[in-house]
């Protein structure tokens, strides 16, 4: 997207088909400035990339209604304060209005409220409240917790489906049971006389006009567009039969009324349409669940006291107190203060997580045991957790390439399908002779076949095939602390040959650490070593004898301060403590000493064979012992190297490493091959020469120094803390540092993929079989219809079948 441009996304109400998203999408592209526009089905939304000094949020609004569809809105009401005069209600009001994002506003200054209606994809009930505050007012939003907006209007449309389907019901039924009774002959003459064409004509109507009306208007606005969506598929099917029987009610022409199967057409319709919506919106629990976890309050500390205020009012470098079991309201740094957090449901991490002074806090987390105090950093939408709701929504939102080929189908399907429609008609109509017999006439046959044929093609399956598998995939992610930003990264995962493992920070832990400690006469024992070496090291930052002091924190040992201290540049170093001369480094720092070390070389070389890092330790001229340092694994790198494996795939482990050292950690974790003493610079260039063995490619690193290779691989992977998630340059993060994450990854998106696959093989499957089966006769509409009805309710429960899948095992 260059400079000028601007992308939004905006909630789409109305959307039924695959032709809807066509059509919305070839609207808006009408729009003079527009650059870009994709629609998905499964969330309802447009993101549309524009030049904004060409087009305005107005002009995408109104191209979008004209197509017959609608925005949902959100409506907030809030108690101002501080007003003077009706002119600060004025002025708040001009500057209301004048936010992206605010349809309409009001404020009142007798009452003190302002009403407020709003898209809630592009500005939330807090910016408003901010926005209020910014021009000088106070804001009490009225109502009580603040509610997704987008959801809310969402939720008023199933509704609205769930009472037309109820009124369809209320008349189609006994519609349904006074024709069949008729023609099985089970009512009597009297179902004979003409007043019941009548009676019937009177419940088939409402049905016709008032529960499918939202057919008649779709379509009049599809083919008013230049288009023909499933909604021309019904009012079409369902017309035919219904006024065919108009002129036989009026005695005009003999034969069957019909009015029962038009009304069942709507009302099975009605019903799948009811049922697919409620399926549509349990793809979207992941994001509601995240949503669920944010923190209402948070407790904080200004001028000494402490207040409870709600979570949208805190503000960057407030001092925010959580206590034992209560939720951390947003991101920030441990002040003072030690405790566990459980930090599972942002990263996946099952163990809860130790937190002292200077360490990150992420807001909606869990404080385990102690009372913590922390500086907020991130606030409202920088937090972590709407970092992560904006990822997972915009993954959910594209589109994957696996979907191109049912959008191209999806395009002229109607049209198609109303042409084989035509040709049934004729072929019944002309061509096919009729039995003698038969109590209808060949056109009543003909259009019976017609209606089957309109009324079974679902071109809603085709687009419902893929963004629901996705949703729920990237959802399901989410939940395990796998963030996939966009669904070409779900689908490419799922075809993955080779991953390569970038060493440093990934297998290892990208810090060195004590590992072995062997003592030779020394009669303080390992910790007696330990504590007279970290004595010496405690001034010193080189990494090796920073890892010496770490070990000794670890144990908890007391370490007393030396004297004489000096370092001898790539050997080691000496100090004086408690009256004892130590001495600490490599062999020929020992040598030069004149100190006897050939009984510890075997020691020595053993553990340089490891990759290790071997110091000696000489007190008062006595070699002691030997300390190995080395960077060491992560839990689990084994484990994950070997589900990786068991996956069928070839792992690859690169490294700046020498030779030795690198075929040390490959032997640990297991890898299949290694790729040793490659600089950082060249790494992308070892991809690649993978990618050109035919190889399909995910990198894994740490998303910073890594940033070339993991945009050189087919999928990058980066392995974060959970913090900086959209600073990382990979379509893949995993929040946790587990390695094991990478294979869960793996299985996801294959799952993923699959699904999409049967979801698409039975869209297809259903129209290319059950169309020629009702154009030959073997259908009749209302059995049709509910196929038709419940064919994208299939696709939708398919998928939804992802939500129960264990990826941890």
């Amino acid at each position: 997207m260059t400079t000028n441009q601007k992308m939004i996304t905006l909630p789409i109400t109305g959307m039924t088909c695959a032709n809807c998203v066509a059509t919305v999408e070839r609207n808006i592209k009408k729009v003079n400035g527009v650059q870009s526009v994709v629609v998905n089905l499964t969330t309802e939304r447009a993101t549309v990339e524009f030049d904004p000094a060409a087009a305005g949020l107005d002009d995408l609004i109104n191209r979008v209604e004209r197509s017959g569809y609608g925005i949902a809105s959100g409506e907030v009401d809030f108690a101002i304060r501080r007003m003077s005069d009706d002119r600060d209600a004025i002025r708040l009001e001009r500057a209301l209005t004048s936010l992206e994002g605010v349809l309409e506003s009001q404020v009142v200054f007798a009452s003190g409220r302002a009403r407020v209606k709003y898209i809630p994809t592009l500005i939330s009930s807090m910016d408003l409240r901010n926005a209020i505050r910014t021009a000088g007012f106070d804001a009490v939003e009225l109502g009580g917790e603040a509610e997704d907006a987008e959801a809310l209007a969402r939720q008023q449309e199933v509704s609205e489906q769930r009472r037309l389907l109820m009124i369809g019901l209320v008349f189609t039924i006994p519609l349904f049971l006074l024709s069949m009774g008729r023609d099985l002959g089970i009512l009597g003459n009297w179902s004979m006389a003409s007043w019941v064409n009548w009676l019937m004509l009177a419940l088939a109507t409402p049905v016709q006009f008032y529960v499918g009306g939202q057919y008649y208007v779709s379509a009049f606005k599809a083919i008013r567009n230049g288009a023909a969506n499933m909604d021309v598929l019904v009012a079409l099917g369902s017309s035919a039969a219904y006024f065919y029987s108009l002129p036989v009610t009026f005695g005009w022409l003999g034969g069957h009324v019909y009015f029962e199967t038009a009304a069942v057409i709507i009302t099975l319709i009605k019903l799948g349409k009811f049922l697919e919506a409620r399926a549509r919106g349990s793809t979207s629990e992941a994001i509601k669940k995240l949503m669920g976890l944010r923190a209402k309050t948070a407790t904080v500390i200004r001028n000494g006291n402490e207040l409870e205020i709600p979570v949208d009012d805190v503000l960057v470098g407030d001092i925010v107190l959580v206590r034992p079991g209560g939720k951390i309201p947003v991101d920030g740094v441990v002040l003072d203060g030690r405790s566990t957090v459980d930090e599972a449901m942002l990263t996946g991490e099952s163990m809860p997580i130790e937190k002292k002074t200077g360490d990150m806090v992420i807001g909606a987390t869990i404080n385990r045991l102690g009372l913590i105090r922390f500086e907020a950093t991130r606030v409202g939408r920088e937090t972590a957790l709407a970092q992560i709701i904006r990822l997972v929504e915009d993954a959910q939102a594209s589109k994957a390439p696996i979907q191109r080929l049912a959008d191209r189908i999806s395009a002229i399907f109607v049209p198609v399908v109303i042409g084989i429609a035509t040709i049934t008609f004729l072929v019944w109509l002309f061509l096919v002779p009729i039995a003698v017999n038969s109590d209808i006439s060949p056109f009543t046959r003909a259009l019976i076949h017609m209606v089957a044929v309109l009324v079974i093609a679902c071109p809603c399956a085709m687009g419902l095939a893929t963004p629901t598998a996705v949703m729920v995939g990237t959802g399901k992610g989410a939940e395990l602390g796998i963030l996939i930003k966009n669904s070409e990264a779900l689908e490419r995962a799922g075809r993955l040959t080779t991953v390569v493992l970038d060493k440093t920070g990934t297998i290892t832990r990208g810090q060195p650490a004590v590992t072995d400690v062997l003592v030779y006469g020394f009669p303080e024992g390992e910790s007696g070593l330990i504590r007279l070496a970290a004595s010496v090291e405690k001034g010193s930052e080189h990494p090796l004898g920073e890892a010496i002091v770490a070990e000794a924190t670890r144990r908890e040992l007391v370490l007393s301060t030396p004297e004489g201290f000096t370092a001898f540049a790539g050997q080691g170093v000496s100090a004086v403590v408690d009256g004892d001369s130590i001495l600490i480094g490599n062999s020929r720092l020992m040598k030069e000493n004149e100190l006897e070390i050939s009984g510890v070389l075997a020691d020595v070389e053993r553990l340089q064979g490891e990759a290790k890092t071997v110091m000696l330790v000489a007190v008062n001229g006595t070699l002691r012992g030997l300390i190995a340092v080395a960077d060491t694994l992560k839990d689990g790198s084994a484990e994950a190297v070997a589900m990786l494996k068991a996956l069928g795939l070839q792992v690859v482990m690169i490294t700046g490493d020498n030779h030795q050292t690198a075929q040390s950690i490959a032997r640990q974790v297991g890898v299949d091959s290694v790729l040793a003493e490659v600089l950082p610079g060249q790494k992308a260039a070892e991809v690649r020469r993978l990618q050109e063995d035919h190889a399909v490619v995910a990198m894994v690193g740490d998303g910073i120094n890594d940033a070339p290779a993991l945009a050189q691989s087919d999928v990058g992977m980066a392995i974060g803390t959970g913090t900086d998630i959209a600073m990382a340059s990979a379509p893949v993060v995993l929040m946790s540092g587990d390695l094991r994450g990478v294979p869960r990854a793996i299985r996801l998106s294959r799952r993923t993929l699959r699904t999409i696959k049967q979801n698409l093989f039975w869209a297809f499957f259903y129209n290319v079989i059950l169309i020629p089966a009702a154009a030959i006769g073997w259908m009749n509409p209302m059995l049709a219809a509910a196929a038709m009805a419940f064919s994208s309710v299939f696709v939708v429960t398919n998928s939804l079948r992802l939500k129960r899948l264990q990826f941890r095992e």
